[in-house]
């Protein structure tokens, strides 16, 4: 199921562990609470992922009779409760009902699906049709969202420090690219690939955000969770792939610890040796290429990216330089030795990050 054969699902969430480690430490019970049962909850999914690993993922394939080339959706409602996937609330087809958040989860399945169709010719985040389901209005108070190896799941969150998880669509979009690494080059989850691993993710999800709204790279504001943070936050998102570092300032939540080039680059045991921290650098340099390009980011530094975590070339355990080196490669075999090239080779050099 991998282009390395060793197909290994991980357990990977919108908001970084450290984040939720800093408001489960608060002396405000009303946000403390909802974070501490997040992590816990959190530990269990983690420790389920792996059971998975072991005895084997269920495979899915395309209902009887489905087209190719076309998504096939399920939308579950958990009830707030955590068993999965939930009361299916919306298929394939379905027209929209009254509950906002079905409606979000289900339109940005739709949106991911259309770009890996439209810009990369792949059918779904498997490239064989695979199917999308989400579980939405998981437990209570859950402030997170997570794609587990087999399907997206939203929280409702906490309404205090993070709203419903549906509203940002780079945000499902950045869980589902998660399988499409899981499918393609599964980049281990920790260290510089797990940091390529959570990039990979920002960039896509981005750029889906990005062709939903026909943006430019000059349009666009690059931000990661635009409008998931509540009115109590100093803070425009979760991360900046423009300004790594700038996402939030806050009192409670403390300030956003991205770096933007190696100069900076976090070493550190927590959050599996800090992939959403030090993301922050392969980040930056996509942001970098794609502004120096311009026009529309998925048309050429998107598919470039793509290039490389699909080529069959990148190495589970591929560290920043390995894929810096396959970018300036992958941009000369598809565009020579024009300004793509130019622009990606300078981006990785703006950020400290050495190509072999």
């Amino acid at each position: 199921m991998t282009t390395h054969g060793g197909f290994e699902p991980v357990f990977c969430t919108i908001v970084p562990p450290h984040v939720l480690d800093k408001l489960a430490q608060t002396e405000d019970s009303a946000l403390a609470g909802p974070a501490r049962r997040t992590l816990e909850r959190d530990a269990l999914e983690r420790t389920r992922r792996r059971l998975t690993t072991v005895v084997g993922a269920p495979s899915v394939a395309p209902p009887a009779g489905a087209e190719p080339a076309r998504p096939h959706r399920t939308v579950h409602d958990a009830r707030h409760g955590t068993d999965l996937p939930g009361h299916t609330v919306r298929a394939e087809g379905d027209k929209p009902g009254k509950d906002a958040t079905v409606n979000r989860a289900y339109a940005g399945l739709g949106a991911t699906f259309e770009l890996l169709l439209k810009a990369y010719q792949r059918d779904s985040i498997d490239g064989n049709g695979l199917p999308l389901n989400a579980t939405v209005h998981y437990d209570r108070d859950y402030n997170n969202a997570f794609w587990n190896g087999e399907q997206m799941v939203f929280g409702d969150g906490d309404g205090e420090i993070f709203l419903d998880f549906t509203i940002p669509i780079d945000v499902i979009g950045h869980e589902l690219v998660h399988g499409v690494t899981q499918y393609t080059a599964n980049l281990t989850y920790f260290g510089q690939p797990g940091a390529l691993n959570e990039s990979v993710s920002d960039v896509f999800g981005s750029l889906i955000k990005q062709y939903t709204l026909g943006q430019t790279a000059a349009e666009a504001d690059w931000l990661i969770g635009s409008g998931l943070l509540a009115p109590r936050v100093t803070g425009q998102a979760l991360r900046s792939m423009k300004e790594p570092g700038t996402a939030y300032d806050d009192d409670v939540l403390g300030k956003d610890p991205q770096p933007a080039t190696m100069d900076d680059y976090v070493r550190t045991g927590r959050d599996n040796g800090g992939v959403h921290i030090n993301s922050g650098i392969p980040n930056h340099a996509f942001y970098l290429a794609a502004t120096a390009l311009g026009g529309h980011a998925w048309e050429r530094a998107g598919l470039i990216w793509y290039d490389v975590l699909t080529g069959g070339e990148l190495k589970q355990q591929a560290m920043f330089a390995d894929f810096a080196t396959l970018t300036v490669k992958a941009a000369r075999e598809r565009f020579g030795d024009g300004e793509e090239l130019d622009a990606v080779s300078k981006a990785w050099e703006q950020v400290g990050v050495r190509t072999l």
